[in-house]
């Protein structure tokens, strides 16, 4: 079950209403936001509010791989195509067929492999390194992104084709500090979770002294959580 979107701000309530209508589309995605606001959780609501549920979602992060294992992980490869392949292995285009490629960080990604991207979201086919068949997918790509793509563009570092080919679709995630009336459903989130899961209770009370309430910050999701986190475990010792 995917994380769900917490919060009751307007800007949540549109990408809400997006996802609902684009869930079962098909169309590609991209997702676009500051470092921690959200991006794989929306891709991740977006899998489970379609008719690919039941399939993979993959995740490739497009910054973590240097090119050549990038192009190795994307598309896969043939035994014998380069040293140390002794045998053959499917890439994540063919094991999502059917389900979700999520390409995290795809500004990142080389002009080169743009172009093989490219081909995949022309023609729906690719061939695995080393290999002269053609393997079809069937892969709903939904790409993310803390870069301004426009402005790659014009510099040359992002093919202009493909980023209208993945921008059919976008969504853009506000960072928090322009969302704050989202961040006491965020609290009490963290506090129903924690309390349950960490702490094996509920002990912790909805008020002002709560360790969420002190550590209020104006950052991102991901910060928030790690944040809240702390204040969580030293809460925690504080009362053992």
């Amino acid at each position: 079950m995917a994380t769900p979107l917490i919060g009751t701000s307007e800007s949540l309530e549109r990408i809400r209403e997006l996802i609902d209508h684009v869930a079962d589309t098909g169309l590609n995605v991209i997702i676009t936001g500051e470092s921690g606001v959200g991006k794989e959780v929306v891709a991740q609501n977006l899998f489970h509010e379609s008719q690919r549920k039941d399939k993979l979602f993959i995740k490739v992060n497009c910054r973590a791989l240097p090119d050549g294992l990038l192009e190795s992980e994307l598309f896969g490869f043939e035994r014998g195509a380069f040293t140390g392949a002794d045998r053959n292995k499917r890439g994540k285009f063919e094991l999502a067929h059917q389900g979700v490629i999520f390409l995290d960080e795809i500004g990142d990604m080389s002009l080169s492999l743009q172009s093989k991207l490219l081909h995949v979201l022309q023609s729906g086919e690719f061939a695995p390194l080393g290999s002269e068949r053609e393997v079809r997918s069937d892969a709903w790509v939904i790409a993310a992104t803390n870069q301004e793509l426009e402005k790659k563009v014009k510099e040359g570092l992002f093919r202009e084709d493909l980023y209208y080919r993945l921008n059919t679709i976008k969504i853009y995630i506000p960072p928090l500090r322009n969302r704050p009336e989202d961040i006491p459903s965020l609290i009490d989130y963290y506090i129903e979770k924690y309390g349950v899961d960490r702490l094996g209770t509920v002990a912790l009370k909805h008020d002002n002294q709560s360790p969420g309430r002190r550590l209020y910050q104006p950052v991102s999701v991901q910060r928030q959580h790690n944040i809240f986190d702390k204040g969580m475990s030293l809460h925690v010792r504080s009362k053992s």
